[in-house]
């Protein structure tokens, strides 16, 4: 569920008007989070307003009529930002269906992408953004650059202007451009930050190509069997169970499941679309999803390459962010956040990290302490604190693997669909030896009498 922005109004002990916003999923953990701040400081609430789209329609001096929609948290506040740009406000009303959607991950890295261009002609960043509003095609990433653009404008730090947006561009995204107008050096980081959502979506796109052949196969060669056996099967068979004749044992056995089947079809159905929602709602769940990526970076093969996949990224991050901000620490954390799998973010975090605060322990040896990160990277990363040197030691290790990883794709989805055809030689070599069972019974006159 997308996060909103609500603003909210009060008067302090000593008469003193009060303003600010919070974000919330919804109006009533928003006035939960107010009543914490009006406790904390002491005044007292009286409005908390959610920012929302509104429509209106304009009349300029020259006649003309003109429609268009935008974000604000009351229609007076549209209608006095109109009046000011001279123009006579013939209505301002609620969008009636107001749904935050984030931006389609394509428009995503095109925005990050061009904007790391652009900086590199050195361009200024609002040129920048006034340049790429009228070229992004989704609405809810256009609205996302105009905020920037009137918070950056309006005297904002930039770091908590795109921190207002992460729910819409991404928590990695928003702390990565919000700190590269600190970081000396904004196309740097904006480029590196490009490169890993282009990465990342290269990876993604690699593998849901190799995982919707094979899963579209198995599903219909499962259906096509089910349907063989439950229907097709039992016409035949039965032919000869009605006159009494002995079948054999796997014919025998595959047709007492296929009427198995045909009394307890509404209990499988019914256990099949349990497991199925019990499965989906687990695996969206925070425990489910720590679980699933603890145990999926152990699994042979394709474990090994995710795990590689998610020390790349957490190198590349680690390189990008440890000249520019300068604290380990927080470094450590973004890039474990960065990293794409909980287990390891969890176990950097309650490890690496304490033991580099409480105990004053020395990087690589909090890092092995994790145990999350493969000896080669713990070895690249000693002998670049040995050097004096750990940036580029990170940035050799990420280049490593994702030239490692990007080779190792192509022969893991070469494996799956190997693995595949096995599966589907098997299915068929089981099919023909319950038919070609049947075709070796031998009725006798009698049988037939």
């Amino acid at each position: 569920m997308a996060v909103k922005e609500f603003r909210f109004s009060g008067v302090s002990k000593v008469g003193q008007p009060v303003q600010g916003t919070v974000f919330a999923k919804n109006p009533r953990l928003a006035k939960k989070k107010v009543q914490t701040l009006a406790e904390k400081h002491g005044f007292r609430t009286q409005d908390v307003l959610p920012r929302r789209a509104f429509l209106y329609k304009v009349k300029h001096p020259n006649g003309k009529l003109v429609s268009g929609e935008q974000k604000a948290f009351s229609a007076e506040e549209i209608s006095a930002a109109l009046r000011n740009l001279g123009v006579e406000v013939i209505k301002v009303e609620k969008k009636l269906f107001d749904f935050q959607t984030k931006p389609p991950r394509n428009d995503m890295i095109m925005f990050v992408r061009l904007s790391a261009n652009l900086l590199t002609e050195k361009l200024p960043f609002d040129e920048v953004l006034n340049l790429l509003v009228n070229d992004v095609s989704s609405r809810s990433l256009k609205q996302v650059i105009r905020d920037l653009n009137a918070d950056l404008k309006g005297g904002m730090e930039a770091q908590q202007a795109f921190m207002k947006h992460q729910h819409m561009l991404g928590k990695f995204t928003a702390y990565m451009l919000g700190i590269a107008s600190k970081s000396g050096n904004m196309a740097e980081i904006y480029e590196a930050t490009a490169r890993f959502l282009e990465r990342q979506d290269e990876f993604r796109k690699s593998v849901k190509s190799a995982m919707t052949t094979p899963a579209l196969t198995i599903a219909v060669l499962t259906a096509v069997f089910i349907w063989y056996i439950w229907w097709i099967f039992p016409e035949t068979a039965g032919l000869f169970e009605g006159f009494n004749i002995e079948l054999p044992p796997m014919t025998q056995a595959t047709l007492d499941f296929s009427r198995w089947l045909d009394r307890n079809y509404v209990w499988c159905g019914l256990i099949l679309l349990g497991i199925v929602v019990a499965t989906v709602v687990f695996v969206r769940s925070q425990r489910g999803q720590f679980l699933i990526d603890q145990y999926l970076i152990r699994i042979p093969v394709i474990g090994s390459l995710l795990h590689k996949l998610n020390i790349e990224i957490f190198c590349r991050v680690f390189a990008v962010l440890y000249s520019g901000s300068g604290d380990n620490i927080s470094v450590i954390k973004v890039a474990s956040e960065a990293c794409g799998n909980s287990y390891m973010e969890h176990r950097i975090k309650t490890i690496t990290v304490p033991m580099m605060v409480a105990q004053g322990a020395e990087l690589v040896r909090a890092m092995e302490a994790s145990g999350v990160f493969t000896p080669m990277a713990l070895a690249r990363f000693r002998s670049g604190a040995e050097t004096g040197n750990v940036r580029n030691a990170a940035r050799q290790m990420a280049d490593y693997y994702e030239n490692e990883t990007t080779m190792k794709l192509r022969s893991t989805v070469e494996m799956i669909q190997t693995v595949v055809a096995v599966f589907i030689t098997l299915a068929i070599m089981i099919l023909t030896l319950i038919s070609s069972e049947i075709a070796m019974i031998q009725p006798s006159s009698t049988d037939f009498m």
